[in-house]
């Protein structure tokens, strides 16, 4: 006779939102695409008003496009005073806090559209639209291509850089270089294009059109890591300590387990919000949308604590029904793995029995909400 498993379950992870909230801070009539940060001065790329600054982390901005024509700004990239701006109309370089500007496309193509920039050492690479990568090695006074093996006019969204690999995000998936760009390798994600890179250690994280993915191994494998993202169209990423942060196409998420459990954190953004970028200043994360936002991180946390006393699932695997105990009112939320949400239900203090019949077989996330404190966990169906 097969036997059936009933287990207790009980959350391992419990997470208060209560006091970590968004504000905008300005620039709320455009959209800011880039963002640097040096101490208190935030400086701000936007779509259709060219570059920003603020020396008051925000509460007021100025315009600071002298010697700079065009306007649409794709990326910013500091390295000591030399500040890079990557355009519609190739790169221009300041040196006094951006007072004024200088072009910097000795040796790009004329009217080069350059959306990403990395930064090491005295070595300055700049991915473009539809040109491949350039590299400088003398702060942008003359560039030369190195794109050998990368696809033929492949915009290049991202560009990282780990000790000596670099690596690309592009249209057609994610590169790597270990000589300084001289030769480019696919390593995988061709399943979308690569919007975001982050490095912590050895692992990589990717943000793609179709979430994010994970690699411990320079990009030999990578495996999907997206439970609890209700959105999964990834623009930004960010690292900071043992969080990583994720802007999508509606709000942000963050993880403080390499990604294997994500948490909403858009409380105080306007829904359907696309977040593109991300800056981190201190105990302060600062966004890229319409707009810019900041956030207190030292209202985000996750406390790791046996929660026997909180709630508890059981069985699981379960076949139809499944049973809550809580100690409190609160609201679970099941969703699928694309993070759907697919039932929602009040629960009173004690016993719940959910019918869970009309779900097809396979893995689920379930999310109890109460006084503004959130739990997760994964539920199987039988």
């Amino acid at each position: 006779m097969k036997k059936t498993l009933l287990l207790f379950l009980t959350f391992t992870v419990y997470a208060n939102f209560a006091s970590a909230q968004w504000q905008q801070i300005g620039l709320d009539s455009t959209y800011v695409g880039a963002l640097t940060i040096n101490g208190d001065t935030i400086f701000a790329g936007t779509t259709l008003n060219g570059v920003y600054i603020s020396t008051n982390k925000g509460s007021s901005w100025t315009a600071i496009n002298t010697g700079m024509p065009t306007t649409q700004i794709y990326v910013l990239a500091k390295s000591g005073s030399n500040i890079f701006v990557g355009t519609e109309d190739g790169i221009y370089l300041s040196t006094n806090n951006g007072d004024n500007w200088t072009a910097m496309n000795n040796g790009l193509p004329a009217n080069t559209e350059v959306y990403s920039i990395a930064i090491r050492d005295s070595n300055v690479f700049a991915g473009t639209y539809h040109n491949g990568i350039f590299l400088s090695t003398n702060n942008g006074q003359l560039w030369t291509s190195v794109d050998s093996g990368l696809i033929a006019n492949d915009p290049v969204y991202k560009l990282a850089i780990d000790g000596n690999n670099i690596f690309a995000g592009t249209y057609d998936g994610l590169f790597l270089s270990s000589n300084n760009g001289s030769t480019w390798t696919n390593i995988g994600l061709t399943i979308g294009s690569v919007m975001s890179l982050a490095i912590d250690g050895s692992n990589i994280f990717a943000g793609t059109l179709g979430g994010v993915y994970l690699s411990s191994n320079n990009g030999l494998l990578w495996s999907g890591v997206n439970t609890g993202m209700t959105n999964t169209i990834v623009h930004a990423l960010a690292i900071n300590g043992n969080y990583i942060f994720v802007g999508t196409q509606d709000g942000v998420f963050f993880s403080n387990n390499n990604g294997q459990l994500w948490y909403d954190l858009s409380t105080g953004l306007p829904n359907n919000l696309s977040v593109v970028s991300f800056a981190l200043s201190g105990d302060t994360l600062y966004a890229g949308a319409q707009g810019v936002w900041k956030l207190p991180l030292l209202g985000v946390g996750i406390a790791e604590k046996n929660n026997e006393n909180i709630i508890s699932v059981y069985p699981n695997p379960a076949i139809s029904n499944l049973t809550i105990e809580t100690m409190q009112r609160s609201t679970i939320v099941i969703s699928n793995l694309q993070g759907q949400n697919l039932f929602q239900q009040q629960l009173l203090q004690g016993k719940t029995a959910i019918d869970i019949g009309i779900l097809a077989k396979g893995i689920y996330i379930l999310r109890l909400n109460s006084n503004n404190k959130t739990a997760v966990t994964k539920i199987v169906k039988e």
